[in-house]
């Protein structure tokens, strides 16, 4: 016959087993939901891109008219656009946003000096349209963000980072603030 505390102990360990199992269950669920969710936001950001990016050759024939001598500031935002379209990860499409928010300012600083330009309908509808792109790119910027910070949070402390380390979960990069433009 078995011992009552043989039965006590095995009904201990099965307990402790089955308690952690369902710890590390958790665990795996919670680090999955919140990388699903620096995905999803990511996704929300790059569809802004995409249309504040298919505006921009929109905004550069209106400009072209007005704007016969200022063949390089046209040119930047081109290549701006350009890069976008080529950019496959995150980092790079980071690196596009950059070139294209420098583009963009330098393109709206020369298009002071042609007040035709800045009366005319199309051109004011495009860039209330860009302004409001990128108005919604700063918000979802910052849902990413949150959303970055509490996942790198979580994979780098206790007990989540034994799941994070086993599954070779790594940290995700901010996509850095930036303010919202003016309209």
């Amino acid at each position: 016959m078995t011992s009552p505390i043989l039965l006590i102990l095995l009904f201990a360990f099965s307990l402790l087993f089955l308690v952690g199992a369902y710890q590390m269950v958790g665990t795996y669920n919670r680090l999955m939901r919140l990388r699903n969710n620096i995905k999803k936001s990511w996704s929300n950001i790059d569809v802004l891109l995409k249309q504040r990016c298919d505006e921009i050759p929109n905004l550069a024939r209106v400009a072209k008219g007005y704007m016969k001598y200022e063949r390089e500031v046209l040119s930047n935002i081109s290549e701006a656009r350009s890069a976008y379209l080529k950019a496959r990860t995150v980092a790079g499409k980071v690196k596009s946003d950059d070139l294209t928010e420098k583009a963009l300012n330098n393109f709206y600083a020369v298009a002071e000096k042609y007040p035709d330009l800045k009366a005319d309908k199309y051109f004011i509808r495009l860039q209330e349209r860009i302004t409001e792109l990128e108005n919604e790119i700063a918000d979802r910027r910052e849902f990413y963000n949150d959303s970055v910070i509490t996942y790198n949070t979580r994979i780098e402390s206790l007990p989540d980072k034994f799941m994070a380390d086993l599954l070779d979960l790594n940290r995700w990069s901010l996509f850095r603030f930036k303010k919202k433009r003016k309209k």
